[in-house]
């Protein structure tokens, strides 16, 4: 086993910004770990897809077990997996709410505790949340409580490990990103989207993914929240 090479691990990889983050990486010359609930198996040696529900703590476990028995290490971890449902607040049912803090929360708690603990076995490592602009600057055009609650929550915790693991070479950042161009939203609904933006345009995929690595490569940036929202976080 060549354990020289570095390793990212992408949640949420098997489309949209996870797939493209899973790409730059190798890109890079990254090995690349990627897990999604429907991941597919990859023909590249160097890319382990794990699929699996990342809500539950086996899954995180799996991930991580297969992470170092085929690659012997973890050095960065990008927690992009995500849910997103708009609703007005009365109207959430208790389904709707463990969904979104099942994946949000709960699997961004379980992989990022077991990878940290694998990066400080090494001396050092790198975390990326893919949170919400939304999460600082609420939006009465998009009402999304359980988005703010738990990727204001990742927010949070991103502040606190940084402070925590700052000594131990580990470092802890976030992408807070506006609305994305993705097959998500339908042709019809991007004239709306576009103008919700300061900027007067949705971001790309690409926006995001050069964010992730603008943080990869910034040694000295640990604790930060990355906006890249179109102007989004700045005002109306």
């Amino acid at each position: 086993m060549d354990s020289d090479r570095k390793v990212a691990l992408i949640t949420g990889a098997s489309q949209g910004i996870g797939a493209a983050l899973a790409g730059a990486y190798r890109e890079r010359g990254y090995r690349v770990v990627a897990t999604a609930r429907s991941m597919r198996p990859s023909d590249d040696p160097d890319i382990l897809a794990v699929a699996g529900d990342i809500a539950e703590r086996s899954t995180a476990e799996r991930v991580i077990s297969e992470a170092v028995t085929r690659f012997g290490r973890v050095d960065t971890l990008v927690n992009n997996a995500g849910i997103f449902i708009a609703k007005p607040f009365t109207d959430y049912t208790e389904a709707d709410y463990l969904m979104v803090l099942g994946v949000n929360t709960t699997g961004f708690f379980h992989i990022t505790q077991l990878a940290i603990a694998q990066m400080e076995k090494r001396g050092g490592g790198h975390v990326v949340q893919i949170t919400t602009t939304l999460a600082e600057q609420a939006n009465s055009k998009v009402p999304a409580v359980l988005a703010a609650l738990t990727k204001g929550g990742l927010n949070a915790a991103t502040r606190s490990l940084a402070i925590e693991y700052a000594g131990r070479g580990i470092r802890v950042n976030a992408v807070a990103p506006g609305i994305i161009r993705t097959p998500m939203h339908p042709p019809e609904s991007h004239a709306a989207l576009d103008g919700m933006h300061p900027l007067g345009h949705m971001g790309d995929i690409s926006d995001i993914v050069q964010a992730v690595l603008y943080l990869e490569a910034a040694p000295f940036v640990t604790g930060e929240i990355l906006h890249v929202d179109g102007g989004q976080s700045a005002g109306r």
